[in-house]
């Protein structure tokens, strides 16, 4: 039997964060109506810092704590993907509708896989390119035939837009932080987040939310931006930011799916084809291969990790089981093997 594929399971992850994001859109289109996108943003991401600090407190393997020299990197992911972002989201999706809404969200891969690119020189091969292009058309097929341009319709889809470029960018900042422990990560910037809205919603006077919508709003970011975050750095780690975010872009098809089932408009043929094509994309992905000779020079870093990978061969004092993490030294390498552009393969090609 093949040996599974090191990618398989940093596309399983990345899966994970995005069934549980795609459920959310329609979620904010019905509990945000009414309110400002401050307060509704502010909810969201409240509930996902109390899921993110409760699930701290759990024993279990921490992977590397935040250091001082993170703030700056917090502090911008905070404002452009937990302030910014779902902001824009909020008011963009009660003038487009949930369904539109959920399929634009298809861009936040596509402008992470171009950031990922310029910023980190991550490989974009032909499979992952043509899972990507799979993806987009999958939206588009849904999105195009029947689109409602009218005026408001057309502001709140570039509202969406914006909020998909700010989450891309977001995406790129966080991918150095993939070596901290991802609920350190999502609790910071979740709290960062919340604090900020919930200032700016305050000063504005938005209306107070029901107690069912304030409910409902917590409870899907605690899912949709607390769980799905965790998820998906873990899935950074092992695959880089590129393939999770073209892996991620499912989830707009899903939030699609969940709006037509909840009456945002009639599904029809095209739905079939975006099924389709969304499944080839994620297809593609689960079943790349990526191996060649690369070499990895000597460095010294602290991230979670367990033996037995390869790349992981240093002796500890005391024997130590699972997934650990501390400073460790790598010696320079020169090997060949399948991988992915995770934290050790972030070489030229």
């Amino acid at each position: 039997m093949a040996a599974r594929s090191p990618i398989a399971a940093g596309v399983a992850l990345a899966v994970i964060a995005a069934v549980s994001f795609g459920a959310t859109t329609p979620v904010v289109a019905w509990a945000g109506r009414g309110l400002g996108p401050f307060t509704t943003a502010a909810l969201m991401y409240g509930g996902a810092a109390v899921i993110a600090l409760a699930l701290r407190r759990r024993p279990r393997a921490r992977g590397a704590h935040l250091r001082r020299t993170d703030a700056p990197r917090l502090v911008a992911i905070a404002i452009v993907g937990a302030a910014v972002a779902p902001v824009l989201l909020a008011w963009g999706v009660q003038r487009a509708g949930a369904t539109v809404t959920a399929l634009l969200l298809n861009l936040e891969a596509a402008f992470t896989v171009v950031l990922a690119r310029l910023w980190y020189r991550e490989v974009i091969g032909h499979r992952v390119a043509l899972a990507l292009a799979a993806m987009a058309a999958g939206g588009a097929a849904v999105v195009v035939p029947g689109a409602a341009w009218t005026a408001g319709a057309v502001l709140g889809m570039a509202a969406v837009a914006g909020a998909t470029l700010a989450w891309a960018t977001d995406n790129a900042l966080t991918r150095p932080l993939a070596e901290r422990e991802p609920l350190d990560v999502v609790a910071a910037k979740a709290s960062l987040g919340a604090l900020c809205t919930t200032t700016v919603a305050l000063i504005a006077a938005e209306p107070r939310p029901s107690v069912a919508a304030a409910a409902a709003l917590l409870a899907c970011g605690a899912t949709g931006y607390g769980l799905s975050l965790v998820c998906y750095l873990r899935a950074q780690r092992a695959i880089g930011a590129a393939r999770t975010a073209s892996v991620f872009a499912l989830a707009p098809f899903l939030g699609a799916a969940l709006a037509i089932a909840t009456g945002d408009r009639t599904g029809d043929g095209w739905t079939a084809v975006a099924a389709a094509l969304m499944g080839l994309g994620v297809w593609l992905h689960a079943t790349e291969r990526h191996a060649h000779a690369h070499d990895h020079p000597a460095t010294e870093h602290d991230h979670l990790h367990h033996h037995g990978n390869g790349h992981h061969d240093h002796v500890h004092a005391e024997p130590v089981v699972g997934e650990h993490a501390h400073p460790h030294t790598h010696a320079a390498v020169s090997h060949s093997h399948d991988h992915a552009p995770d934290l050790h393969h972030d070489h030229p090609h």
